[in-house]
């Protein structure tokens, strides 16, 4: 079942530049070497990588309500992770494939915009959900913010992302129709996405600019992956 995404009011007028800090590292396409398009890490490097777990939430995160809270956050010096589940979202700027017809939990906000100040568009950019901060965990202490870069994996696949909208506080697992779509998942919200398998990475002080934009997710993405696998 999935729950719609809350999206917080103060939020969707912020945007994304002038909340992020001194701290944060922003990676622009130009800026990119080309060279870390040709040496990707691997879905099973991050899988790997991802096994261990020291945990970082004070408590454990349900899938889906009714479900039992068995999900812990866990985290590195680089990033923090989850394993999960992966339900659609759908929400942000209408289009074929999601709006109130297709989405009767569609909303047409997300809680972070993209460079142009409009809502995120579900269908073309691949994003994730976190969930609100509580006393479970805050991403913001982590340095978890929207447009933080995201390595989505499933099986074999690797889907960069960026953090695009904010959930409830007690549910965890949730991806846009473009980041399902990415790894072979059925991205339908009505009846799409998937019950478990699906490792969330997500890179702390991380921002892909601009935000909407897939190559950047994937420039920013791989350049940080290699560095939560070495550790450099």
């Amino acid at each position: 079942m999935r729950v719609q995404s809350l999206t917080l009011a103060a939020a969707s007028a912020a945007l994304l530049a002038p909340t992020v800090p001194p701290a944060t590292v922003q990676i622009r396409v130009q800026q990119a070497p080309a060279a870390w398009r040709h040496t990707p890490v691997t879905a099973a490097a991050l899988l790997a990588r991802a096994r261990p777990c020291v945990q970082v939430s004070r408590g454990r995160y349900r899938t889906d309500v009714g479900r039992p809270a068995d999900i812990r956050v866990c985290g590195t010096r680089d990033a923090v992770y989850w394993k999960a589940d992966l339900d659609i979202d759908c929400d942000g700027r209408p289009g074929p494939r999601c709006n109130g017809d297709t989405d009767p939990a569609f909303s047409t906000a997300t809680a972070f915009t993209q460079s142009d100040g409009r809502h995120l568009s579900a269908e073309r950019v691949p994003y994730i959900v976190v969930p609100a901060a509580s006393r479970i965990w805050d991403h913001r202490r982590h340095g978890i913010r929207g447009g933080s870069v995201a390595a989505v994996v499933y099986r074999d696949r690797v889907q960069y992302a960026v953090v695009g909208d904010i959930g409830p506080k007690g549910i965890i697992g949730e991806a846009s129709y473009a980041t399902a779509a990415g790894l072979g998942i059925r991205p339908d919200p009505q009846g799409g996405g998937v019950s478990s398998g699906v490792t969330y990475i997500v890179f702390k002080r991380s921002l892909a600019r601009p935000v909407q934009s897939r190559s950047a997710a994937v420039t920013a993405g791989e350049r940080l992956a290699l560095k939560f696998m070495t550790g450099r």
